[in-house]
């Protein structure tokens, strides 16, 4: 036999016990009978979810891409050396050129001595549709920086930039010289710098220094160029930098081309793990190239200058439950802006139809005074 606490919960009621808690009961509730499923409900309905799925995703977007934060400081623990990398296509013999950096301490390097040289063929690395020049894509359309990063890094985001700086440094492999006839010199690898303001340049054999031997011949020259990679700091291949892929022609023997740069200590930082941090450069840079008289030295010439400042930039995530906040709250917006525009929708439609069924007049349920007039 059961007794009259099992027989309530066995017909759906509450216990007497419960009468309490339920007096703070605050949700409003309509019988079943009271409620009635219309299709304006239903695609009222259809829409909210929609556009709560919508905005669900891109809020999801934007938690999962972080957000950045670029901070400027004096560098701490300045360093006294620098490497550089270098991956450059002349179109010289390697036999006729220099290599060399002199720097602001006096210092002067013999770079191509501790740099590698590959005789190529210069239609191996570009044709005439892969041409471009600095500040100018592929189709000699000016290039305005929209969509660029002042930083030179493009429109990378930090815990892109960190994947990338993990995959392992190499150098490609020079192709094989076709038939034999190299008409080109490939010039790459890494040199260690004095961390002061210098300048790297490639001229012909003979020129730019006081030396003994004898020069080029002036019509052998031709500093056409394509860089591959120019970049300071540890060797990332996978970043792009302002000078990567660029093409640049000589119209005549005599060509002096000029790049200054503006090199900027870098950290990307994702979180306070040093697997997730990098240390870089990067580097602003103009361009002056132009045809030169006999008594100046042509060439190229890369002048950098380092700047004092360390540039940090730092990608955070918001956590977890901060962002299930964010989704509740979004979803409550979409579900009073929905309930709002049906209500509105339906007290319209209400509208219309009285003033379509009474033409105008506002009647009652019985009618107005007029119906009963003698």
């Amino acid at each position: 036999m059961m007794n009259g606490f099992d027989e309530k919960h066995r017909f759906g009621e509450e216990p007497e016990s419960s009468g309490f808690v339920r007096a703070f009961d605050a949700f409003p509730k309509s019988k079943p009978q009271y409620v009635t499923r219309t299709s304006d409900g239903g695609k009222w309905t259809v829409v909210m979810a929609l556009v709560s799925l919508m905005l669900l995703w891109a809020e999801l977007g934007r938690w999962w891409q972080g957000e950045e934060n670029h901070t400027f400081a004096v560098e701490k623990g300045v360093g006294h050396e620098m490497q550089i990398n270098l991956d450059i296509v002349l179109r010289m013999q390697c036999k006729d050129l220099d290599v060399n950096v002199q720097d602001a301490a006096g210092d002067r390097i013999f770079a191509d001595k501790k740099l590698r040289e590959d005789a190529t063929n210069w239609s191996q690395w570009v044709d005439t549709t892969g041409i471009h020049k600095l500040s100018a894509d592929a189709q000699g359309r000016a290039v305005t920086g929209a969509g660029w990063h002042d930083e030179g890094f493009g429109e990378e985001h930090v815990h892109d930039i960190v994947h990338q700086g993990k995959k392992k440094a190499k150098w490609a492999k020079t192709p094989k010289v076709k038939g034999g006839n190299a008409d080109s010199c490939r010039i790459y690898g890494s040199l260690d710098l004095n961390k002061v303001q210098g300048d790297f340049h490639i001229t012909a054999r003979g020129h730019g220094y006081f030396e003994f031997g004898e020069h080029l011949d002036h019509r052998n020259f031709n500093f056409s160029h394509i860089v591959n990679e120019l970049s300071f700091g540890p060797f990332y291949p996978s970043l792009v930098n302002p000078l990567d892929r660029t093409v640049n022609i000589a119209s005549v023997n005599f060509h002096k081309f000029q790049y200054f740069m503006s090199v900027v200590p870098t950290v990307y930082s994702m979180g306070t793990s040093a697997r997730n941090t990098i240390y870089t450069n990067q580097y602003a840079v103009t361009e002056q190239s132009h045809e030169v008289g006999e008594r100046t030295v042509p060439g190229l010439f890369f002048k950098y200058d380092i700047e004092p400042i360390l540039l940090t930039i730092e990608e955070r995530r918001a956590g977890f439950f901060s962002f299930l906040i964010k989704v509740v709250n979004l979803i409550s917006g979409v579900l009073v802006a929905g309930h709002w525009g049906f209500t509105m929708s339906q007290w319209a439609r209400e509208v219309v139809g009285r003033r379509r069924r009474g033409g105008g007049h506002n009647a009652g349920m019985i009618g107005v005074k007029s119906d009963y007039a003698d």
